[in-house]
Order: structure tokens, then C-alpha cells, then sequence
């Protein structure tokens, strides 16, 4: 299987941008970050047009679609319409997105990696960049709530935070 890592221009949360003279960014969760999913399925849609695939996977989970617009079902239905739209090839061979996790919360998606040996340590939740996860941001919040909840150890997690 071929990796093809992209480099996309940075892309800014919402609560980086509260500076701007915009209100709108008081509006959306700080976590937000604009057009990121149409950003990342286009990429993916490209990439699986080039490779003759007729199926992308996502990894979002029923706590992203709660707060995300773009993990919503009306986004999804939108989306595929569009990319049927741009591709002649998704057209005539279709194209699914399939989001097997769609329907599970956080620690319910933690338990379930558990189960298939998901190595944890090779996980990232941090909305910030580094080399270590803040444990201070929404993410890292989130998942410490996830693992808790779920009863299982995270190996990433300091002793104390």
C-alpha cells in the first residue's frame, strides 16, 4: 500500500483567529477550523480518482458530529454530490465514504481500538502542534475523558495533568 503524505498550507483553528475583526469566529467552537474536511476529502477524493479506488474511509465518531458541521450527514450527502460533479470516474464507477466509527462515542471508539490493538502511543490528539501533547487544549481534554470513561490506561498521558 502507497502513503502519499501532502503538504497543505497551515490551517488555523477558530480560536486563533478571535483577534479578527470578524464575529462570526465568536460563533463556532475554537476547535473549528475552516473547511478542513472539504479540504481533506477532496484530497483523498483526488487521490482515489487517480488510483481507480472507489472508497474512502473516515474516522469520524457521533461526539465530532455533535459539534462539527462538516461530520454531519447533510455535509456528507453535499459532499458526494459534489465530487460525483468534478469526476466523470465517480460518475460512472461511484465513489463511497464510508465512516464506520459514525455512530460511536469517544470512549466507545477508545474501547473498540483496545479491542483490535491499536497502538496507542502512535496516536495524536493534540490540536496543537509538538512533540508531546499539551494536555490542555479541547483535544486533549477530550481524550483524557474518552480513555477515562472507556477504563483504559492511555499510555501518552503524564502522570499528572
Amino acid at each position: 500500500m502507497e502513503h502519499r503524505f501532502v503538504s497543505i498550507p497551515e490551517l488555523k483553528e477558530a480560536g486563533d483567529m478571535r483577534g479578527s475583526k470578524d464575529p462570526s469566529w465568536m460563533a463556532v467552537t475554537p476547535t473549528y477550523i475552516p473547511m478542513k474536511n472539504a479540504i481533506y476529502y477532496s484530497l483523498a477524493a483526488g487521490y482515489a480518482e487517480e488510483k481507480g479506488s472507489d472508497l474512502i474511509i473516515g474516522g469520524h465518531n457521533a461526539d465530532d458530529a455533535r459539534v462539527f458541521e462538516d461530520t454531519s450527514e447533510e455535509f456528507f450527502a453535499d459532499l458526494r454530490k459534489t465530487l460525483y460533479a468534478a469526476s466523470p470516474r465517480f460518475r460512472t464507477n461511484g465513489l463511497v465514504i464510508l465512516r464506520p466509527l459514525k455512530d460511536l462515542s469517544k470512549p466507545k471508539v477508545v474501547k473498540l481500538a483496545a479491542e483490535v490493538g491499536v497502538p496507542f502511543e502512535l496516536t495524536w490528539s493534540c490540536n496543537r502542534a509538538g512533540e508531546l501533547h499539551c494536555w490542555k487544549c479541547a483535544g486533549c481534554a477530550q481524550r483524557r475523558q474518552a480513555f477515562e470513561k472507556a477504563g483504559i490506561t492511555d499510555p501518552l498521558k503524564p502522570k499528572k495533568v
